[in-house]
């Protein structure tokens, strides 16, 4: 399996300002993974200490956080730790929140040795200490790219023809990507899913996986908060993967519960890493997050193959279709634009442009970023569709250059309109790709 963060990853290794790393992210979307294949062998020693598994070492970082003493005692568990020789990684470090704070001081003291730390539901552990703002890097993993995809199934070329301007691209290979494309839809970008469907070549077979990956999310749901209503979180993520693209209130995300309890479960959720939310905002200038107005939102799933799955798409039909923006009532084709430009951010957020209005109202989808420059984007069904919103942005900011849609079709300009036409496969790309 191929990552797009080794190349992140190893250049942490070898930084001369480098600070401990701490890699975050929902549970299996590839974070133990990537320490243990990539890092690992960068190294004489690897010294892996799971703080979910091995409770009794907390005691560790009760008291003194001297990472001197810290290590005496390690060293006994796992023999020598030696600065520049050893990788010490401690997995699962939400488990223990100390050993969070116990990384300032390595970083303070011990500069010299290499400190990883990797953990899901972190932000739930940073509500308990003084997070060492300064003293730490943190690295973001994301389900894997199509990108990313397309490597581990062995169609390299094809992954190779993806990061080319879809105007170098011939329309047949295009179509090709496009159709390939249908299968990442379904197969998703967990790492385990995508290894099982390469291996056993079926998709049923990733389909159980997907099952399993959201069985073991479901009962997480329990470690959130005590006090939090499990039925209440689940009913909040099943209705979030039903409404992918659309406006969300609070009060409408579950009518069994109360909008505040909704508006917890809904935060709690995005702590986990399981959805993103994406507020709308005003693109008059940069940083578009300064103008975010959290109670205008939209939201999406951390994979596209574990909503499809919550949703219990009906595959047989629905992979039948020639067009992808017409699979699941487009709801698979706005969650894959969100998950592969959130893969592109390192962590920042993703943002849409609204307006209302007494007569009527306009939505632009989601706004890129490329050197300076905001970019609205609509994910489209067709060429000919009614964009009347996207020409009404571009008329109202001026500052934005032209307008980008993302379709299942071939590359094509309309400079008159001020409109580019991209493949939907190349929406990883929107923030750094030339357009033209």
């Amino acid at each position: 399996m191929k990552r797009l963060a080794a190349k992140q990853i190893l250049e942490w290794k070898d930084a001369s300002r480098r600070k401990p790393l701490i890699i975050r992210g929902a549970r299996q979307v590839g974070k133990t993974w990537l320490v243990e294949n990539v890092l690992a062998g960068q190294f004489d020693r690897f010294v892996k200490i799971d703080l979910e598994k091995r409770r009794d070492i907390h005691t560790l970082f009760e008291d003194n956080l001297d990472p001197e003493k810290i290590l005496v005692y390690l060293e006994l568990e796992a023999g020598r730790i030696i600065p520049g020789k050893t990788l010490l990684f401690f997995d699962e470090i939400q488990a223990c929140p100390r050993a969070i704070m116990a990384l300032r001081y390595f970083y303070e003291q011990m500069p010299e040795l290499h400190v990883i730390a990797a953990g899901s539901l972190l932000e739930f552990a940073f509500g308990d200490i003084s997070i060492p703002v300064g003293r730490v890097q943190y690295l973001y993993m994301h389900p894997m790219t199509f990108y990313e995809y397309l490597n581990a199934v062995g169609k390299e070329p094809m992954a190779e023809f993806i990061r080319k301007s879809p105007s170098e691209v011939d329309p047949k290979i295009q179509k090709k990507i496009l159709n390939e494309l249908k299968i990442y839809f379904f197969v998703g970008g967990m790492p385990e899913c995508i290894k099982t469907y390469r291996d056993a070549g079926s998709m049923i077979e990733a389909f159980a996986v997907q099952s399993e990956i959201l069985d073991s999310y479901r009962d997480d749901f329990s470690k959130y908060t005590p006090k939090m209503d499990i039925t209440c979180l689940d009913a909040v993520f099943l209705n979030v993967a039903q409404n992918i693209g659309r406006q969300l209130k609070y009060t409408r995300l579950n009518a069994g519960h109360s909008g505040q309890m909704n508006h917890k479960a809904f935060d709690l959720l995005v702590k986990a890493g399981l959805i993103h939310k994406i507020p709308a905002c005003d693109p008059t200038g940069l940083p578009l997050g300064a103008t975010a107005n959290h109670k205008k939102f939209k939201a999406t799933m951390l994979d596209i193959g574990l909503l499809q799955r919550i949703c219990q798409v009906p595959v047989e039909l629905e992979f039948r279709q020639e067009n992808l923006l017409a699979m699941y009532r487009g709801l698979l084709a706005e969650q894959f634009v969100a998950q592969e430009m959130l893969a592109g951010k390192d962590g920042s957020g993703l943002y849409y442009w609204a307006r209302d209005a007494r007569s009527s109202s306009a939505e632009v989808d989601y706004l890129a970023v490329r050197q300076g420059t905001i970019y609205p984007v609509e994910v489209k069904s067709g060429a000919g569709g009614s964009l009347k919103s996207l020409h009404l942005m571009l008329e109202k900011y001026p500052h934005c250059p032209e307008g980008i849609v993302l379709y299942s079709g071939i590359f094509k300009k309309l400079p008159e309109q001020k409109l580019t036409f991209m493949p939907l496969y190349c929406a990883a790309g929107l923030e750094y790709k030339i357009l033209s």
